[in-house]
């Protein structure tokens, strides 16, 4: 089967940096692109570290376009550096990247690359959703041309993780997730309703450490922070493996379990902003316009995830 291409749209911070490992150990995904957003970090950060990482792991041609530095009308969040460290990905120390972002802004790259090949490309957005909104606006075209996205975001029953009723990708920019899920594009949904059953511990860390290299100290130099976040707020030894679990999508979808559901964003400006809501009881009488995956095999995904870390020095990963 040949691999399946897609465009990460995506704001490392740490999640997403083990995100790209996770692509990049996967010969099931062809990486096309990266597109950049603020998020976890300031734009400025998440383009370096995304440009750092593929450079990490050798994979430097991979274009690298920079987008949006603000969400479409609330203020920019700005809670990220407690979470994923003052660099975005946590206490790692990658050197500056040699290779420049692509001329084009993201929200232009993403439609070029869209409309060159209609219903052939995936995205996979995995921080605010701004440049997706902003590349349906520009180009009406564009939500028909793109093949699907899988979006890490929004929580369903869960409670929130920034605010209690909003998942942190969504809140970001709650206006430009509106538009994304009223666009008519197939959407897969990853919430957090599953993703905080894939938890990343302390000791599959040592585990992974165990084989010396590169890539294994980059895993725990990444997650230390953001482990010691989730500690103290959270109160477990380990964190969640949020925008690796997309990619299960493509690597191991028998792991998840999908519903159909009608599925809405908050932009109403009270204490559920940002929240999305799932019609279960199909009291809209709206069509679904969402696949939710609510149910996952966590402790499967993180042992895969384990494995194709294992992998990426063989691959040629780390430096």
């Amino acid at each position: 089967m040949n691999p399946k291409r897609i465009i990460i749209d995506t704001d490392p911070g740490v999640d997403d940096a083990l995100a790209l490992l996770l692509a990049l150990a996967s010969p099931e995904i062809q990486l096309e692109a990266l597109t950049t957003v603020h998020g976890n970090t300031n734009v400025e950060n998440t383009t370096r570290n995304a440009l750092a990482v593929l450079e990490f792991l050798h994979a430097a041609d991979i274009p690298v376009a920079k987008g949006c530095s603000l969400p479409l009308l609330v203020p920019l969040h700005k809670s990220g550096d407690a979470v994923h460290g003052a660099g975005g990905i946590g206490n790692t120390n990658l050197p500056d990247p040699n290779v420049k972002p692509v001329d084009e802004h993201a929200v232009d790259y993403l439609i070029q690359r869209v409309l060159a090949e209609p219903k052939e490309i995936s995205i996979f957005p995995i921080g605010p959703l701004t440049n997706i909104a902003l590349a349906i606006r520009k180009e009406p075209r564009f939500a028909e041309a793109v093949k699907e996205l899988v979006i890490m975001g929004g929580s369903l029953r869960a409670g929130g993780n920034i605010t209690p009723a909003a998942e942190f990708n969504m809140h970001a920019d709650p206006h430009a997730a509106h538009i994304v899920f009223h666009s008519g594009i197939p959407i897969t949904l990853i919430p957090l309703d599953v993703t905080y059953k894939c938890l990343l511990t302390s000791e599959d860390v040592e585990r992974l450490n165990r084989i010396d290299a590169p890539i294994a100290r980059f895993v725990r130099d990444a997650t230390a922070v953001y482990m010691e976040f989730y500690k103290k707020y959270e109160g477990f030894d380990g964190c969640a493996l949020h925008d690796p679990l997309t990619l299960a999508t493509i690597i191991a979808p028998e792991l998840l379990t999908f519903e159909n559901h009608y599925v809405d964003v908050d932009i109403s400006g009270g204490v559920s902003m940002g929240s999305t809501l799932a019609d279960f009881m199909k009291v809209s009488k709206k069509p679904a316009n969402v696949k939710v995956a609510l149910n996952v095999r966590g402790r499967e995904f993180v042992e895969l995830f384990i494995e194709r870390m294992e992998s990426l020095p063989a691959l040629g990963g780390g430096a």
